[in-house]
């Protein structure tokens, strides 16, 4: 895991511009604190600063390629390749030569015995940069399911590029301009394929191919998700996913340095925890270790919400005596959460004001805590896009509805801040209009099964929204937080392979047993505690502390009474109401999301010295 960055520029000298080459390197310094590297030619500058985990000493990037004098290809990477050892032995029959043995090599080597075809045959979780010395030519690649990000942005005469736009914005020739549909996007919950956010940066899509030479850019999908028959029964489908994770965890098991899981008490993390503790016993390297995020006073004082019917603890223990995990509780306070300094790192983090307030927060200081012990964490994320988890998956009303179903029950009022904005602001945003538009984009986009019909077919549409549109929301979340400390988060349950199985299962299948995600809690019987199995989904937890909200509050109040450019947006009456509603006993995510995202807003605005364009 690492933080790639690199300028392609066909008309400029670049070796007159390392100072500012370097200054986009520094910036990934988070993602990557063990180590730097900066490549110069006249039209390419390639940085790079990492993070070992494998090969601890001879996986020093750039890397550039050795062909008997030549040096055709140099790459700079980010991730893991999780099939590396089969690809190094296919290379090496073919004839290469390897110096190292790192999974960084195998790709350089794979770039130069198939170019860019080379993407098809790997395996992980991935986003990198190839620039071909010798047709002058860079290749952009980030993996299928978009676990690792990568952003980039043409110039007149080439392209910048960064695994996070704040590598972009080290450079002078990237404007920092929000207009409109920028802004829309911020504020939509919709995550568009491509859009950057900022005015003229763009995204790499999952699965996609981006190539700049001196004709331009141009783009090609190597991976999508396509519809199949499905031809196995139950039983065999059960088989076949328990096998599948069987090998994805194996293979995601695969580190020079220290290793963990993260554990909530629910099915996913858990299964990932107790299939991690059961190949670490078998290649005899001792105990999973894992660890949880807690609140202090949160189990002892819960209230059951709209989400969360019980507190993951009790269920945490239990998994983690099960499996006879090392495992530690991460515990906070409403403290640490409203420290500024946390805020602001968790901004910086995200280099946009998307974030979930102090589910956010808390999921950085869970990371940081878990950096003084381990470097890498298997992660249950995704479960839910893959096998069906969300309640509203199991709605009529938000599956039959004619948007995305996260927005039926309220999910993104929650979680908005547009309705704060002034009135004529709101009609020329028309988020409403902007959320249908990307919509009708998505469902466009999905793969007709022949004489699929009813409730199957729309079943498949639902499924397809979420591997890619929400589920990139969460993995872009669980990358900024734990790349933000220097930790490398996995994702079994994003393996490409499970996820073309399932999504062609039938809908009757997945849920066969009448609940939610029936074919992995099968697959995971005889894995985990009964409790565990029967539990019902809870999300992420987040703080019930009226403290926490108050404090929020505060903030605000004094927010609107300054001449901030965020508040040159609201409506300073809808804000103020907002802010003076009382605070319950009990606070809840619903009832401070948009405070936190009006902060947020206010201090990407200044700190980012954002120009408005609306």
């Amino acid at each position: 895991m690492c933080g790639i960055c690199g300028w392609v520029d066909f008309e400029r000298d670049l070796l007159g511009e390392r100072a500012t080459a370097q200054a986009m390197t520094d910036t990934m310094a988070c993602r990557g604190p063990d180590d730097q590297g900066l490549w110069m030619a006249p039209h390419a500058a390639i940085g790079h600063r990492r993070l070992a985990i494998i090969d601890l000493p001879g996986g020093r990037q750039p890397m550039v390629a050795d062909e008997d004098g030549r040096e055709p290809a140099v790459l700079t990477y980010s991730g893991e390749v999780y099939n590396y050892r089969e690809l190094r032995a296919e290379l090496a029959a073919r004839g290469h030569r390897f110096r190292t043995q790192s999974d960084t090599e195998v790709v350089l080597r794979a770039y130069v015995e198939w170019g860019e075809d080379l993407a098809a045959r790997l395996n992980g979780m991935y986003a990198f940069a190839v620039w071909d010395a010798e047709r002058e030519e860079l290749l952009l690649v980030r993996d299928r399911m978009g676990i690792k990000p990568l952003y980039y942005y043409p110039t007149a005469h080439g392209v910048l590029f960064g695994s996070e736009p704040k590598a972009i914005l080290a450079n002078p020739l990237a404007h920092r301009v929000l207009d409109a549909d920028g802004l829309r996007e911020l504020v939509a919950f919709v995550k568009t394929p491509e859009h950057g956010i900022f005015k003229g940066m763009y995204e790499v899509r999952p699965g996609q191919l981006i190539r700049v030479n001196r004709d331009g850019c141009s783009k090609r999908r190597y991976w999508q998700l396509e519809s199949h028959e499905h031809q196995d029964d139950v039983d065999s489908t059960v088989k076949t996913v328990r096998d599948l994770l069987e090998d994805i965890v194996h293979r995601q098991l695969i580190s020079d340095v220290p290793l963990c899981a993260l554990l909530s008490g629910g099915l996913d993390s858990s299964t990932i925890t107790a299939l991690a503790a059961r190949g670490l016993a078998d290649q005899d390297l001792g105990r999973v270790r894992s660890f949880a995020v807690d609140f202090a006073g949160y189990t002892e004082h819960f209230k059951p919400d709209a989400t969360r019917s019980t507190p993951d603890a009790p269920y945490v223990h239990e998994v983690a005596e099960h499996v006879a995990a090392e495992h530690t509780d991460i515990v906070l306070d409403s403290r640490e959460l409203m420290n500024p300094a946390v805020r602001a790192a968790v901004l910086r983090a995200r280099d946009l004001p998307i974030g979930i307030g102090d589910m956010d927060s808390s999921l950085y200081l869970l990371f940081k805590a878990i950096r003084g012990h381990s470097t890498v964490a298997l992660s249950g994320e995704s479960a839910d896009e893959v096998f069906g988890g969300y309640r509203w998956f199991h709605d009529p009303a938000a599956v039959s509805a004619g948007t995305f179903p996260w927005f039926i029950g309220g999910l993104t009022d929650r979680l908005g801040v547009e309705q704060l904005f002034k009135e004529d602001l709101e009609r020329t945003l028309d988020v409403t209009g902007y959320q249908d538009t990307s919509y009708r984009q998505a469902m466009a986009e999905v793969p007709e099964l022949p004489g699929e019909t009813g409730h199957e077919r729309r079943m498949r549409e639902i499924s397809y929204l979420h591997l890619t549109r929400f589920v990139q929301i969460l993995l872009d979340r669980k990358d900024r937080m734990s790349m933000a400390v220097g930790l490398e988060v996995r994702v079994p349950f994003c393996d490409h392979r499970l996820v073309e199985y399932v999504f062609n299962a039938p809908w009757a299948m997945k849920t066969f047993d009448g609940r939610e995600k029936s074919l992995l809690r099968a697959a995971a019987a005889d894995l985990l505690p009964e409790s565990v199995l029967q539990r019902v989904k809870s999300p992420y937890p987040a703080t019930q502390d009226p403290a926490y909200e108050q404090a929020l509050r505060e903030e605000a109040r004094a927010l609107v009474e300054r001449d901030t450019p965020c508040a040159q947006l609201l409506d300073l009456d809808k804000a103020r109401a907002l802010i003076d509603r009382p605070v319950g006993d009990s606070s809840s995510l619903a009832a401070r999301a948009s405070l936190e995202r009006l902060l947020q807003l206010d201090a990407w605005l200044r700190e980012y010295r954002v120009h408005l364009a609306l």
